[in-house]
């Protein structure tokens, strides 16, 4: 067999209990101006402002932008690039979740190449470098300190879009587990049920071969040996502390392991890319307004289900990763266990189980399977095709928690 692997990441990945500490030796080797983007909530913190001193101590301007929303509005974006132009940054520090970010990521982008955030939608439309960012997670979920894509909300679209390029990796990933413990349990679940689906869906993901053209052409290129060393680190790391982050936010191992695992699961799906899971979540997410991470993981036990007759090897795996013994069960065995493990998790901390309890109507069942179907970047990444049909017995079964309609085997037991 002939090894196939591709890995996009930051320079440099820094993770640690106090590590926030080294970001004004950081920045002060970009420059001496930093635009920062966080949000409201965030700047008012006490960690906030102890990071704002220390790149005044070590002579770094700052010009902070701290009305970041949601789903980053698409217009919003420009009206913090407007704010920062007479700035003129040296840098870009994103301090936040994946939103506050994604809005650095953006801000970046036009800083550096003009234009308007729509000129740059898809994959590979940035031209160039963009100012060095410099991100700085307080959640432990979207991964986006590793990833070359930016999520944002555009009001003349029904789903949300990405811009996606290695142009918008972060210059350096700069993770303390510290900066997660305020999280309340709700938030640590949805951002840490959403790692846990990066993960799994990267390491389930197609898999594809040598190909030079490929990383090219694709941000996002399918599983790989590289990606699923990231991906198995992120999924043992989430099953065993995950939950008990939940439970305890002060505990501090756990909530390391957690923060850890969402990094992994970026280093691996920023390069796999995600599947189907994520392909149904943009619709029910433009219906229903629920966070991304609960809707994503609302629906990973049903794709783990119908993926089973393309992928039973790699779900077994993931069901070992995630410490369930092996005893005497055979790959079908441990892969159906591994599911239902994942479910029980899943369940343990809140996720919801059904798109019926996220909020989705019934009757728009039909029309999110047919807006899922057609994000081919995602759809062209799952492991078992899709057609049209399938698509509506997947959802139909997402909706009604018919685990066995969703393990659509033909001819095998879950018929």
């Amino acid at each position: 067999m002939t090894l196939f692997a591709a890995a996009r990441l930051p320079r440099e990945i820094l993770f640690g209990k106090g590590q926030r500490h080294a970001l004004p030796a950081i920045a002060d080797r970009y420059g001496r101006r930093a635009f920062i983007c966080t949000d409201e909530r965030l700047a008012k913190t006490s960690e906030f402002v102890e990071i704002l001193d220390g790149l005044k101590t070590a002579g770094v301007d700052t010009l902070v932008h701290d009305r970041t929303l949601p789903d980053v509005p698409r217009d919003s974006v420009g009206a913090c690039v407007a704010e920062a132009k007479g700035f003129k940054p040296d840098m870009v520090i994103g301090v936040g979740g994946g939103s506050c970010l994604d809005m650095a990521k953006c801000a970046g982008l036009l800083l550096s190449h003009g234009g308007k955030l729509q000129d740059y939608y898809g994959e590979f439309k940035v031209p160039g470098p963009t100012l060095p960012l410099i991100a700085v997670p307080t959640t432990a979920g979207t991964g986006s300190e590793v990833t070359p894509v930016a999520v944002i909300s555009d009001p003349e679209r029904t789903l949300k879009v990405g811009i996606s390029s290695p142009h918008l990796i972060a210059a350096v990933a700069l993770c303390d587990p510290d900066l997660t413990t305020t999280c309340p349990p709700s938030l640590t679940a949805i951002a840490g049920a959403d790692a846990l689906t990066h993960a799994i869906e990267a390491f389930t993901a197609a898999r594809r071969y040598a190909d030079a053209d490929l990383p090219q052409r694709h941000v996002f290129v399918g599983k790989s040996v590289l990606t699923d060393h990231f991906a198995l680190l992120a999924i043992r790391l989430l099953g065993r502390s995950l939950e008990a982050a939940y439970r305890d936010g002060s505990n501090e191992n756990a909530r390391a392991d957690v923060m850890m695992g969402a990094l992994a699961a970026g280093c691996a799906f920023g390069t796999a890319g995600t599947a189907a899971a994520h392909a149904v979540q943009y619709p029910v997410g433009a219906l229903t307004h629920t966070p991304h991470g609960l809707g994503v993981a609302t629906m990973l036990p049903y794709v783990m289900g119908y993926n089973l007759p393309a992928a039973t090897p790699e779900i077994a795996e993931i069901g070992t990763a995630l410490g369930l013994p092996r005893q005497d069960r055979n790959a079908d065995q441990l892969a159906d266990a591994t599911i239902r493990e994942v479910a029980r998790l899943f369940n343990a901390i809140g996720i919801t189980r059904t798109l019926a309890d996220l909020g989705l109507p019934e009757d728009r069942i039909d029309w999110t399977a047919e807006q899922a179907l057609g994000i081919d970047r995602l759809i062209k990444n799952n492991p078992r095709p899709f057609d049209l049909p399938a698509m509506q017995r997947l959802v139909r079964a997402a909706y009604g928690g018919d685990m066995s309609a969703a393990m659509m085997r033909d001819g095998a037991r879950f018929q």
